[in-house]
């Protein structure tokens, strides 16, 4: 289904990329069209920076970057896609749920726990893992869509709210979390005994106010930047069930389309936007959790055991995701597999550091 989607695209997307390596051959530089539907004080914002500042450079000024926040191109992850796919849109940052409608197996990236922190999600985000998903969806785009690399976009998911301390799934029971309108995430606050509901971003402070909704699952720059505790939440839970990936799309025939030295600049300035965006939210939390504590919020950090018993009742989404997730036990597998490289490539420095 996929397929037929995206087949009018292959066309205009090959006469585009066709038209771009005709102009650099005399001389023109090759106009990169990114798009990021947040705004400049975001890290998407931080790491295109990055990226246009490494590629114009290391490339002479063969590559130009042009930068487009917020919804001027593209609103909604189908769409902007969409135009990647079509040659409109040369690259785009998309959320695992903001490509889930086309890619449905990017959501493995919001199982949970099982990254257990930055060291092993970067080190994950740099491997097979990736080149993996990127076969995936090249095949299911008849080859238009690109998975360039994955970064981070505001840190990791914790469970907060309005009513008490969370230590355990069973202080979820009864809680109203906000969630997207994704199975997934519904999935996983329904296993920890807690009531998935559906509430549209813009409407959420309003919704912790008026009690629509108790809790979320959302990063502390999130939290503060939205001010969600002057709408009553007050408790947050370092669970870090999930990491806020950042998937970062391009157009497959304009990177084809380009000579090797130039793919080469591209995929070093998609490496430097990666580290931007893996340092961002690190640097921003500090700040984010001062605030919080500040203005009377209650942090709480689970000890390894609790947090053992929050993976444990957690565990059905795995075998849900496998069951009815289109590529999920492939996806799935591919993960475990560069957790497990990542955690015993990690453990052997440990060794070699501390001795």
């Amino acid at each position: 289904m996929l397929k037929h989607l995206f087949a009018a695209a292959t066309l205009a997307a090959t006469s585009l990329t066709g038209g771009a390596a005709l102009a650099a051959s005399h001389g023109d530089p090759i106009k990169l069209v990114a798009t990021a539907n947040s705004n400049e004080a975001d890290e998407d914002y931080a790491g295109l920076i990055v990226f246009k500042d490494y590629v114009e450079a290391a490339s002479n000024g063969a590559i130009e970057v042009e930068i487009y926040m917020g919804t001027q191109l593209c609103s909604t992850g189908a769409e902007c896609i969409e135009g990647v796919a079509e040659g409109s849109i040369d690259i785009y940052i998309s959320t695992s749920g903001g490509a889930a409608g086309i890619f449905p197996y990017v959501q493995v990236l919001d199982l949970p726990y099982l990254m257990a922190n930055d060291r092993v999600a970067e080190h994950v985000l740099s491997s097979d893992f990736v080149r993996t998903m990127r076969d995936m969806a090249l095949a299911d785009s008849d080859d238009t869509v690109r998975l360039m690399t994955i970064g981070n976009t505001g840190g990791w998911r914790n469970f907060a709210n309005t009513k008490r301390r969370i230590t355990s799934p069973a202080d979820m029971d009864g809680l109203k979390i906000r969630t997207v309108v994704a199975d997934l995430p519904q999935e996983l606050v329904k296993a920890l005994g807690a009531a998935p509901t559906p509430i549209p971003w813009p409407e959420l402070f309003t919704s912790f106010q008026t009690g629509v909704v108790d809790g979320s699952k959302n990063g502390i720059t999130d939290i503060m930047g939205m001010k969600f505790p002057d709408a009553g939440l007050q408790y947050v839970t370092l669970d870090g069930h999930a990491y806020m990936g950042a998937l970062w799309w391009m157009s497959n025939e304009k990177f084809l389309g380009m000579d090797p030295a130039m793919k080469r600049v591209v995929v070093d300035g998609f490496y430097a936007l990666q580290q931007a965006t893996f340092a961002a939210p690190k640097r921003g939390a500090i700040q984010a959790y001062a605030d919080f504590v500040e203005g009377g919020g209650d942090i709480y950090v689970p000890s390894p055991d609790e947090k053992a018993a929050f993976a444990e009742a957690a565990k059905p989404v795995q075998d849900w995701f496998r069951d009815n997730v289109d590529g999920g036990g492939k996806i799935l597998d591919a993960l475990i597999e560069a957790v497990d490289a990542a955690e015993a490539d990690i453990n052997a420095a440990y060794d070699a550091d501390l001795n």
